[in-house]
């Protein structure tokens, strides 16, 4: 998909003055919070017209260095935006929070917000967002209406009581893994470039829903968000020359003065998203799907990738299409070796510093799962599809069953296409908590299974080439 948002360089350049940004309104603490709706109730509200003034007048603006346009939120998050790294979820519940200050001031409603769309209850994309009649400032050409397969329950599990990555069963990763990263690649169209996701209108309820999401899941008792006195909310987050963030002030939706209508984390899939899972509805049996045959491919050996990194060893040429498969990656003993060293050893375990022995405390701590050199033709980059990855699937059985054990994360068109928006064609996972958990069966080999997902629009044939696809160890945290 082209790309229509201007360059990083050009964009930090040109960006509207900080007497323009300071002009956008901001909640005072102690103030009652807003409450932010679900599209179906939001749409009910005096506050819907206002919702559509204000899009419709962004989108006027045809300067997009201009905060007032719609492209300068567009580039904010293409340029800015953190994604598979530490602050993913906080960076960008900033970023809504100063885009929804911009719906209230280009529509002169101090009183609207930022609408969610809780998918886990209504998986079709909201109708509004699907009328093509003219002047609707809600529609984009998609190429799905429907995210069913991309929504998972696996983030809510109740030994998710982490936050940040680099710990062992982080929500943040996992949320991001799915549902957040499958429903930009099953809508498709802008949705699946992160060049263009933010020029959907729906883009902001998505993100709205994964905020909502994350604050459901931090008031939970078990739940582990960093205190506010941690280093790790020390800093600010830049999302443009002159709009800043402290990162203090996004550890809780309560700091910046608004709540959700729901606060419960979901507990069931919607049945349109049940079938052909474990849970049947309405005794529908579908076929049980086991590991994904294995395919040939040439290995690559174990060494130095970065004074950082080394290679335990991989497989190359690696073509994905319409099917699923999986790749064997063999282990030299002494690989092997290092890999059951660092999983005896791992912060990302939940050891802590005084518990790592001495002679692997400077070594190196974290397993990777790597994709380098990864490509998709231009038929494929519109979405509508994408691959579940997981290691070491069992023989037989179904992979539903045991998904929240084996699944690393997904692939597809979005994040192919942020990985090559920042300069680079490498995607990683992080599986050391997943491998310390399983536990190495067979040394000589971890087994990566790539299981296609496609929604009922879809490219055909080859969709994604991956140069190599190896076991990292590296010293370096998520």
């Amino acid at each position: 998909m082209a790309s229509t948002s201007i360059g990083r360089r050009t964009f930090v350049k040109g960006t509207a003055s900080a007497l323009a940004l300071a002009s956008l309104p901001r909640m005072s603490f102690g103030a009652t919070p807003v409450i932010r709706l679900e599209w179906q109730a939001f749409k009910a509200t005096p506050h819907y017209a206002s919702y559509l003034t204000a899009i419709r007048t962004m989108k006027s603006i045809t300067d997009s260095t201009k905060a007032t346009s719609w492209k300068y939120w567009a580039n904010v998050h293409a340029n800015y935006c953190p994604h598979d790294v530490a602050y993913f979820m906080a960076w960008h519940r900033g970023y809504i929070y100063y885009f929804e200050q911009q719906l209230k001031s280009s529509s002169g409603d101090t009183g609207v917000t930022l609408p969610y769309w809780d998918y886990y209850t209504y998986p079709t994309i909201p109708s509004e967002f699907t009328d093509t009649a003219s002047g609707n400032p809600l529609y984009v050409s998609r190429v799905n209406s429907n995210v069913y397969q991309a929504l998972d329950l696996s983030p809510f599990g109740s030994r998710i009581v982490n936050f940040q990555r680099g710990t062992s069963s982080a929500f943040e990763t996992m949320c991001e893994n799915a549902p957040h990263d499958p429903v930009h690649d099953i809508i498709g169209g802008p949705m699946a470039d992160i060049a263009t996701a933010a020029t959907d209108p729906l883009f902001y309820l998505h993100h709205c829903n994964i905020d909502r999401l994350w604050n459901a899941w931090s008031l939970r008792p078990t739940s582990k968000v960093p205190v506010a006195s941690n280093s790790y909310w020390s800093g600010t987050f830049t999302y443009a020359r002159s709009l800043t963030m402290a990162r203090s002030l996004t550890r809780t939706t309560a700091q910046l003065g608004y709540d959700y209508a729901n606060d419960t984390t979901p507990a069931v899939l919607p049945p349109q998203a049940q079938q052909g899972r474990i849970i049947r509805v309405q005794a529908q049996v579908s076929a049980i799907r086991g590991l994904p045959q294995l395919a040939t491919f040439t290995t690559t050996p174990g060494r130095s990738i970065s004074a950082t990194r080394r290679a335990l060893g991989g497989v190359k040429g690696i073509a994905l299409g319409e099917t699923s498969l999986s790749a064997s990656i063999p282990l030299q003993a002494s690989n092997a070796t290092a890999l059951k060293d660092v999983l005896s050893s791992s912060p990302a375990i939940g050891l802590s510093a005084t518990q790592v022995a001495p002679s692997v405390a400077n070594k190196f701590q974290y397993v990777k799962l790597v994709l380098d050199d990864v490509n998709m033709p231009s038929s494929a980059a519109g979405g509508g599809f994408f691959y579940n990855v997981y290691v070491n699937l069992p023989a037989t059985g179904d992979v539903d069953a045991v998904r929240s054990d084996h699944f690393v994360g997904t692939l597809g068109a979005f994040q192919i296409s942020t990985a090559r928006y920042h300069g680079m064609n490498m995607i990683e996972y992080d599986v050391t908590d997943l491998l310390a958990r399983l536990g190495i069966t067979n040394p000589n080999q971890i087994v990566v299974s790539f299981v296609r997902i496609s929604a009922l629009n879809h490219p055909k044939g080859k969709a994604v080439s991956i140069g190599e696809a190896r076991v990292e160890l590296g010293t370096d945290a998520p």
